[in-house]
């Protein structure tokens, strides 16, 4: 059995692992836009967050129980099942399994559909109830794109499509969100990107957006919105790097990392959806090359 899938349309190619059915390799003509990863700085490309986004204050709490369920879920380290496979598009499935439940006692299916149209690649993600009770879940993308982007060599910058605040939360040591602020350089719907922003992630929750640009500037000053991102159901944006490490995560999120002090249940935390038995969601995401 394959440890990737390949699909492809027109010039460009993109590459998918069975485990955690993350994006790892998304080329048009030749140029690559995925970061390949890097043990130094962040060895993953683009993982699948589910079922929950962010940290977790020691866990998740469920009828008074704790299961040491961590950062961002379990998706990205579980093995999908490749449903549907063809030119330009890929299924990938996750069922409940007995390493799932020993972190998350519940019942799900959780789907990806990754497709390609010639410069445009989009996920959508569905997660299914199949408990007989509610089913809290969180779920995101969190993909890594070069830093330069291809072909540009002026400074970069993220241009959100409607205007966010320049105050976001600020974040813990330990991940958590704290309910003090911090300002960042952001002018209107622009943001200069720099290394120095990426102490910790940029998060915007509840985004006026549901689209953005990364773009860069030419010598004489003219932007050139390279790379698009537009989003479906997903209400948090956030952006992320570390500092010297050469990738930009656009981030998609349905729900977020823990409030500190947080200690409540799993139906309590802020930004959960509850599915009732039988229930779906539907979130989506597209990215658009214009270089």
């Amino acid at each position: 059995m394959d440890e990737f899938i390949e699909i492809s349309s027109g010039d460009a190619v993109a590459r998918i692992a069975r485990r955690g059915a993350e994006l790892k390799s998304w080329k048009i003509a030749g140029r690559e836009l995925i970061w390949p990863g890097d043990v130094m700085f962040w060895a993953e490309s683009a993982p699948i967050l589910f079922p929950v986004v962010g940290w977790t204050r020691d866990g998740i709490i469920i009828e008074g129980r704790r299961y040491p369920l961590g950062l961002h879920g379990f998706a990205r380290g579980q093995d999908f099942v490749v449903a549907e496979e063809a030119g330009d598009r890929a299924v990938f499935r996750l069922a409940a399994n007995p390493t799932t439940r020993a972190l998350y006692p519940f019942e799900f299916a959780l789907e990806l559909i990754i497709s390609i149209q010639n410069n445009k690649l989009n996920i959508v993600i569905n997660v299914v109830n199949e408990d007989n009770n509610l089913l809290p879940f969180a779920c995101g993308l969190h993909p890594g794109f070069n830093w330069p982007l291809p072909g540009a060599t002026g400074p970069h910058f993220v241009r959100f499509d409607r205007e966010e605040h320049p105050k976001i939360p600020l974040i813990t040591p330990g991940g958590l969100f704290s309910p003090e602020t911090r300002e960042i350089p952001l002018h209107g719907r622009e943001l200069p990107l720099t290394p120095s922003l990426f102490e910790e992630a940029l998060c915007f929750l509840d985004a006026r957006s549901s689209g953005l640009d990364f773009f860069a500037r030419d010598d004489f000053g003219a932007a050139r919105p390279l790379l698009r991102m537009e989003l479906e159901n997903f209400p948090h944006i956030a952006l992320w790097s570390r500092p010297g490490a050469a990738f930009l995560c656009l981030e998609a999120w349905t729900g977020h990392g823990d409030p500190e002090g947080f200690a409540g249940d799993i139906f309590a935390k802020p930004s959960m959806r509850n599915l009732g038995p039988g229930e779906s969601a539907r979130c989506a995401a597209t990215f658009i090359w214009n270089g």
